[in-house]
Parts: structure tokens; sequence; C-alpha cells
């Protein structure tokens, strides 16, 4: 993914990040250590960072590990974190530890997204969930949210879009923030652009930002349409139609602890949990 410019000081990059952040230079400097006016003249380009520094503020700023290598070539350092492919042998043991995951996790849907949300791994709950999506969408590499966006792809079995693509594009918006990703950008817009799949009242409708209007809740994952009340006390649900039924889901997302690797740092295990007991009954008697 494209970051930042490298023909730009370190210095107004981590001041960039660190308004971003809306911490002051005194908030700032105290979490790292140092003083005020250290922090301003770095900022400035009065002062030339250590390497150790920079590592140091970008920790207390949040900096993702992509962006905190680009940070250090910036100001003529090594970049500290490898990008191992994910197929390298090297990630083996990790790769393994995954795919047992998803399997074990079976018949429930879950699946493993980088950075792009390009899908990486997935078990055989999701492929049951993608039954009947367009061929050009599952060609490599998935795409999470053109899989569920897209009017060929889940969306027109979405009950919920309205709410679920508000929230995915939300969930894009955080990550865009974060990670300043022109690549993701470019992703946001063209599926925050796809319109309502037909039958789908006001789900492609947008606000200001481009989010959609509805109400957002937690959870990353797939889209919807008009159904079902779509709250539950706890979270926002998933409500899909599959077979001739509709089940429901929450979602939860977990990520690596302490990632020293970018390839590593962007990964993201999507689980898909049933929300009512109809829906698990349901899945476990498709493999009993």
């Amino acid at each position: 993914m494209t970051t930042v410019a490298l023909d730009t000081g370190v210095g107004p990059l981590l001041r960039s990040w660190r308004e971003q952040r809306r911490i002051s230079q005194l908030e700032l400097a105290i979490r790292a250590d140092s003083s005020a006016r250290h922090i301003s003249f770095i900022e400035t380009g009065r002062s030339r960072p250590s390497e150790d520094m920079i590592l140091r503020l970008a920790e207390h700023l949040d900096v993702p590990v992509r962006e905190r290598n680009a940070l250090l070539v910036v100001a003529g350092y090594a970049p500290r974190y490898a990008q191992t492919a994910l197929d390298d042998p090297a990630l083996g043991a990790l790769r393994e530890g995954m795919e047992r995951l998803l399997q074990g996790y079976d018949p429930y849907p879950a699946l493993v997204v980088d950075g792009m949300y390009n899908v990486v791994a997935a078990n055989q709950g999701i492929t049951m969930l993608l039954e009947g999506v367009a061929g050009h969408l599952l060609a490599p590499p998935l795409n999470a949210m053109r899989l569920t966006l897209h009017p060929e792809g889940l969306a027109p079995r979405i009950r919920n879009l309205r709410d679920w693509r508000a929230d995915l594009l939300a969930q894009m918006e955080r990550q865009i923030a974060l990670a300043r990703s022109a690549e993701l950008r470019e992703l946001y817009e063209e599926v925050a652009g796809y319109p309502a799949p037909a039958g789908a009242d006001g789900a492609g409708s947008t606000g200001p930002t481009g989010v959609g209007d509805g109400t957002a809740g937690g959870g990353q994952g797939a889209a919807g349409g008009t159904g079902p009340a779509s709250s539950l006390p706890f979270a926002l649900p998933l409500h899909i139609e599959h077979g001739g039924r509709v089940l429901s889901f929450v979602s939860s997302i977990a990520t690596f602890n302490t990632p020293m690797d970018v390839t590593v740092a962007e990964l993201a295990i999507e689980t898909f949990l049933p929300a009512d007991r109809a829906t698990a009954d349901h899945l476990r008697s498709l493999t009993s």
C-alpha cells in the first residue's frame, strides 16, 4: 500500500500524526519522556531525531508498523520492520495456526484478510455464504469489501444492508485515517459508489461523508437490504439469506499482538458467531 510521500521531512510527518491523534506537544513529550521544546524542534526540522526517538514517538502516536518504516526512511535510517510474504517458509507456523483456527471454527464462517481486505484464508462456512456470487468477484484476489457490497455479490441477500453497509464504510474510513493508504482510499471510493441492489430500498443512500446514513454498529464483515429489525442488545447483526432462510450473525475481529512484521501487522481474523439458535442449528445441520 502507498503510504506517506518520501520527499516530506520526518518532522512535519510526525507533527501530522500528532495533530491527527489530537495530542499536544506537551502531552506527547510527557508520554515519550522528552520535552515539549525537543518535540517542537523535531517537528520544525531544527533537531534531527534519533532512530530510537522516532520509534518511541511513533509508538505513542499509534503509527502503524508500515508507516513507522516510512518515517525511518524519510529520516535517513533503515526500515526496522520486515515485510515477509505470507507464503514465505518463515511464516509457515503462522499460516498453519490460522488454518487450524479457521477449520476449528467450522461450520461457522471465518476468514483472514490483509490490510486491503483481500481474503488470504477462509473456511467452508465462508464458502457456503458465497454461493451465487458472480464469478468475476471470486477471481483472485478475493476482496471482502467487494464481495460484500457489490450488487452482484452478497449485497442482494443481506436483509439489513443499510445498517451493515454504513458500518463497513465507517470502518474503512477509520482504517484510512490510521493507515493513510491511497489504495485503501481508492477501494473505499469504489465500494461506496456501488449502486444499491434491486429491492434494497434506500440501501445505497449516503450521508455527506459518503458513509451510508443508516445506524452504524459493531463488526466488520458483509453488507445487506431492508428486512427484519437489525438491533440486538449487544451488537449489530448481519442478516443474510441462504437456502431459503435468513441467517443471523455477529462478527468479531482479532489482530496479532505487538507485530514485528508489516504483513503480520495488517492481518485480521474475522469470525461470525450465530446470533440466534435457529442459525446455529441450521449450520450444524449442514455438516451432520
